[in-house]
């Protein structure tokens, strides 16, 4: 009996080692395999520092003005908006006719504001209402510029006027200017290379920092008088700055 009772107990053992066994085949072969691999040696993880000198060159570049941007306006006041702004029509029109007949074309006269509103008294009340238009015009001929002034006041019924001076083509300006500034920036880097004791190398990077905005002056000849306006053009400053990258030789 106890004979009997030892095989099934080894029996039941050795059937449930074998169902665990299969099952952990199964496990084994149904679990994904994962790799895993050494960094490469050849990826470089420390970034390289490369010494070198670094300056910044400012230019200035005087250059006579040749194209005046003039702004030129009328306006008009009447009891209804309706009122004033035809009669702005009129006066704009008139300003036109004369603008093209001092051989301005069509491409240099352009809109620079329209308006039409109330006029608004210290209480708050409204006092009629007022219209006005604004053009810019572009005067090639800056020498004759005083009487364009004149003649668009006294002939074409301008209320409001002032001009600006600018060059019609800043680029070659600009690259004189530019050329400039680097040698300004070279100078100043072989200063410092030599008071560190180092030679100076070859250009690695150029930044150009220039907003190429140059003043102008203004003048504001509204209600010009009936004598000849003189309007001096005097000369512009083209201005540039850059940033230079130079290495260090060894």
């Amino acid at each position: 009996m106890q004979s009997t009772l030892r095989t099934a107990v080894i029996s039941a053992a050795a059937a449930t080692l074998c169902a665990l066994t299969a099952t952990l085949a199964v496990l084994a072969v149904s679990r994904p395999s994962i790799l895993v691999t050494a960094p490469s040696a050849s990826v470089a993880t420390t970034p390289t520092f490369s010494p070198g000198v670094v300056t910044s060159g400012d230019a200035i570049v005087a250059k006579r003005p040749d194209l005046a941007i003039v702004y030129v306006g009328v306006e008009s006041k009447e009891n209804t908006a309706s009122a004033a702004q035809q009669d702005l029509a009129g006066k704009a029109s008139k300003l036109i006719a004369r603008a093209k007949a001092l051989g301005i074309p069509d491409k240099d006269i352009n809109t620079a504001g329209y308006f039409v509103g109330a006029n608004y008294v210290s209480d708050g009340n409204i006092a009629g209402y007022r219209a006005a238009e604004q053009l810019v015009l572009k005067w090639h001929n800056v020498d004759s510029i005083g009487k364009t002034l004149d003649a668009l006041v006294q002939e074409g019924g301008a209320t409001q006027i002032s001009v600006g001076f600018t060059l019609a083509d800043p680029k070659a300006a600009q690259a004189e200017a530019r050329t400039q500034a680097i040698a300004d920036a070279r100078s100043r880097a072989q200063v410092m290379a030599s008071a560190a004791g180092v030679k100076l190398g070859k250009v690695l990077r150029v930044s150009d920092l220039s907003s190429y905005g140059f003043r102008s002056q203004t003048y504001d000849v509204a209600g010009a008088a009936p004598a000849s306006t003189q309007v001096p053009v005097g000369q512009l400053d083209v201005q540039v700055s850059v940033e230079v990258d130079f290495a260090i030789d060894a």
